[in-house]
């Protein structure tokens, strides 16, 4: 199913090529642009301390630990396109209220949670994330940068743009000896993915299925084996390999760090 995030005019940039950057292939660049600006309406949720938006539907976890901070947004179900949105940023800004705050452009949030429908009320009046409906529920710290939070809802414009991430993606991992689940973090560019595979030292590409949010599974024994993955971007459809990002003594619980990132 095409997603309206999809729909959206990108403007990709890509050049065919296939280089080595610090040791790990990165093949068929391409470069995410800004999308052009749309209306939508937001909310948030939460207190100023942003504890109730830790973890969420992407399954990011600490959200303070893991680099995203306060600046981060749950999306209505046409925006998160079942998980395939965890991740991705957006530019937006308050418009056409008495509660904007007027000396402030925009600000930027990474999407890492699902704000689900609630049928039992209305779309425009409590059912905000209810189908078709665009809508962003904030983090209350997020909301508070664009708008008074005593107005509760404001209309906004909003853009996808490009993720600024520093270093490499990382990979979280859990499971077991006969089944590994990745977290897939720190995403640049486009922010999202549409496929993982993985490789072990002494196995060939194992194609991994999309678990939930940003998390993917491969049903295989790979205990012992130095691991590498292949991501392929949702947005873009650019693929980069991240090779050995994981020693042969890789364990559950523990976060791994690539050197390779979407642009």
């Amino acid at each position: 199913m095409t997603s309206i995030l999809q729909g959206r005019c990108f403007i990709l940039i890509a050049y065919a090529m296939l280089f080595t950057l610090m040791g790990e292939q990165t093949v068929a660049v391409a470069i995410f642009r800004p999308s052009k600006w749309s209306l939508a309406h937001a909310t948030f949720y939460g207190d100023e301390t942003a504890s109730e938006t830790m973890g969420g539907a992407c399954g990011y976890g600490n959200l303070f630990q893991n680099g995203y901070g306060t600046d981060t947004v749950a999306l209505s179900s046409t925006l998160f396109n079942n998980g395939y949105a965890c991740g991705t940023c957006f530019q937006i800004k308050c418009y056409q209220s008495s509660a904007c705050y007027r000396n402030v452009a925009f600000t930027t949030v990474t999407a890492t949670n699902l704000c689900p429908p609630n049928w039992s009320k209305p779309s425009d009046n409590g059912g905000w994330c209810n189908p078709p409906r665009v809508h962003f529920d904030m983090a209350k710290p997020a909301f508070m940068k664009i708008a008074q939070w005593k107005a509760g809802i404001v209309p906004v414009m909003y853009r996808r743009v490009p993720c600024q991430r520093k270093g490499g993606i990382r990979f979280s991992f859990q499971g077991n000896g006969y089944w590994l689940l990745v977290y897939v973090m720190n995403v640049g560019g486009g922010g999202d993915m549409s496929s993982m595979m993985v490789k072990g030292s002494r196995t060939g590409w194992i194609k991994m299925s999309h678990n939930w949010g940003a998390s993917y599974q491969a049903f295989a024994t790979l205990g012992g084996q130095a691991l590498s993955f292949r991501l392929t971007s949702y947005t873009t459809k650019e693929t980069i390999i991240a090779w050995n990002v994981a020693p042969s003594n890789w364990n559950v619980g523990l976060t791994y760090s690539s050197r390779v990132n979407f642009h």
